[in-house]
This record gives structure tokens, C-alpha cells and sequence, in this order.
């Protein structure tokens, strides 16, 4: 599990991430992406970077590892859509501006690939040294998806968030917001200010997904690199892809349940692997036969006219 790939594998990965970064910084500049196009163009990008360094894994690994990363990578990105749109409810909930919405994703991201690398390392030192915790993991992912498939059409209410109601109640919270600030003073007093709401709430909701993902991606392999490689390969570029789906709420109605059914497909996968072995490429397929039935009936649903009701002869 920890070893197999060589620190040249892992510097390799880190170089990519960093070139990829410093490409985009030097692209886009300080571009909020405003505008759809550019918010397109952007996550495009970082979705060929994702995929393209499968190549990278195939060189290193082989055809299995590749097709292992594929695998971990798409499961992770659907499962990193699903988490955009409750941010969407979120920034909706405390109104914040395209600006300001975009220093919370950044330091979200930030955040969310520091916390993907301790549960990754906690839930495969699981896996390794407890083997049952396979059935734990496959049977929290059913349950999941089958929570996901009967709720899909509910909206969470921040307000609510454990999170939110906690820092409000044992930290100090200023009225207004600071401009880019999450701290401020008030007279003598230091406060945080509402951006810090929002940032602490987005990085508990991250935590609540990395719940679900990382054992859905540690039923895909027990490759460290892999697991971790794919996960912030997926997590990377999810401030452009914000804005793409912002924009497209509404329009994928059906991507919830491709969700709860490929999560209880992985879940199904963990519990028969003593007995039954898919190999990922067929997992691959059945994520993407999946994937491509929920883009499709969606666009379709989207792009048909309401049937009207006639009104009767008199």
C-alpha cells in the first residue's frame, strides 16, 4: 500500500501540480471567471490536466494502474460536483459576491487537499490493517447512495450546519464583512468576520464528503499515490467549475442520481470482494455509461417544452 512508487513518482506528481498551477496563474492571471467562457475554458483545462496524467500513471504503473487512476479520478470529480452544488446553497445563503466567493473556494481547496491526504492515510491504514472495515466502508457508501437517491431534490439549510452554529456561539462575529479579511478588529477587539462563517462552514461540508469519497475511491485501489493523485487532480479547478455549474443549476437534473447509484455500485463492489473481484475497467465503463445516460436524459429534459394544458372546446 505506502510503498511501489518511487520519491521521483511523487516529485514528478508534485512538479505537475505546481507547473499546472503557475500555467493557469500565468493564463488566466487573477481572472475570476466572471464570465462563463472563461470559467468553461478554465475548468476544461484542469479536466485535460486530470485525465492526462493518466498517461503519466500508465508509464509508472501500467494498464492497471491507469486505468485504476481513471477510475478514482471520475468517481472523485462526480463526487466533487455534488459538493459545488451545496456551496452554491451556501454562498446563496449569505450572499456573497462572485469576489468573495471565490477567496472562500480558493482557501477551501487549499484546505480540502490538505484534509483528503489525512483521511486518505487514516482510511487506508484502516483498510490494511483491518480488513473488515472493507464491509464498514461498502455499507456506509449503500447507505449513502441510497439516502442520496430518496433525498436528492432536498435542499440543505445552512443554518443548520453543526459548524456554523458552533462558531457562532464561541466566537466572536463581527456584523459586516472586511473586505478580503477574515479577521478584524472592532475598537480594541479582534473579531472574525462573516467570510470566516462561510470558509469554516465549506471546510466542515468538505470533511462531511471526504466521508463518502475517500472510501469510494479506496474501494477503486490501495495505491496511496493513486487515491491521492486522483483526489487532487479532481480537487483542482473546482473554483472555474463552480462558476460553469452556477450557471448551469438546474440543468443536469439527473446527475444526483448517477451519484447514488455509482455510490451504491462501489459500495455493492467493497462488500462482494472477497467473493466476487470486478476489475476497474469495468467499473469504468459502468461509471461512464452511467455518467453519460444522467448528461444526456438531462440535457434532453432541459431542452424539451413543458406540455401545456388545452383548453376545451367551449
Amino acid at each position: 500500500m505506502f510503498e511501489g512508487t518511487s520519491t521521483f513518482g511523487w516529485l514528478a506528481f508534485v512538479g505537475t501540480v505546481l507547473i499546472a498551477m503557475l500555467g493557469d496563474r500565468l493564463v488566466f492571471g487573477k481572472s475570476e471567471d466572471s464570465h462563463l467562457r472563461t470559467a468553461v475554458v478554465r475548468s476544461a483545462l484542469w479536466i485535460a490536466v486530470g485525465l492526462g496524467f493518466s498517461g503519466y500513471v500508465y508509464l509508472l504503473k501500467g494498464s492497471t494502474g491507469s486505468v485504476d487512476y481513471l477510475v478514482a479520478y471520475l468517481v472523485e470529480k462526480l463526487l466533487s460536483l455534488d459538493n459545488l452544488f451545496v456551496f452554491l446553497v451556501i454562498f446563496r445563503y449569505f450572499g456573497l459576491s462572485q469576489h468573495h466567493q471565490h477567496r472562500v473556494l480558493f482557501f477551501g481547496v487549499a484546505g480540502a487537499v490538505v484534509m483528503r491526504a489525512i483521511f486518505i492515510l487514516a482510511g487506508a491504514a484502516a483498510l490494511h490493517h483491518f480488513h473488515w472495515t472493507i464491509y464498514v466502508f461498502g455499507a456506509f457508501l449503500l447507505f449513502t447512495g441510497f439516502k442520496l437517491a430518496v433525498s436528492h431534490d432536498s435542499e440543505m439549510d445552512p443554518s443548520q450546519n453543526v459548524a456554523l452554529r458552533l462558531a457562532r456561539r464561541f466566537l466572536p462575529v463581527s456584523e459586516n464583512l472586511d473586505g478580503d479579511h477574515f479577521f478584524t478588529r472592532v475598537g480594541k477587539r479582534a473579531y472574525v468576520t462573516p467570510l470566516f462563517l462561510v470558509l469554516v462552514v465549506v471546510e466542515f461540508t468538505d470533511v462531511l464528503f471526504a466521508v463518502d469519497s475517500v472510501p469510494a475511491v479506496l474501494a477503486v485501489t490501495d495505491d496511496l499515490f493513486v487515491v491521492y493523485a486522483s483526489n487532487v487532480f479532481a480537487i483542482l479547478g473546482l473554483r472555474a467549475l463552480y462558476f460553469v455549474l452556477a450557471d448551469a443549476m438546474g440543468k443536469f437534473g439527473y446527475l444526483g442520481i448517477a451519484l447514488s447509484i455509482i455510490l451504491m455500485f462501489i459500495g455493492a463492489k467493497m462488500l462482494l470482494s472477497d467473493v466476487f473481484d470486478l476489475p476497474n475497467t469495468a467499473s469504468l465503463a459502468v461509471i461512464l455509461v452511467t455518467l453519460s445516460v444522467a448528461i444526456a436524459a438531462s440535457v434532453y429534459k432541459a431542452h424539451t417544452p413543458r406540455s401545456s394544458k388545452q383548453t376545451p372546446p367551449g
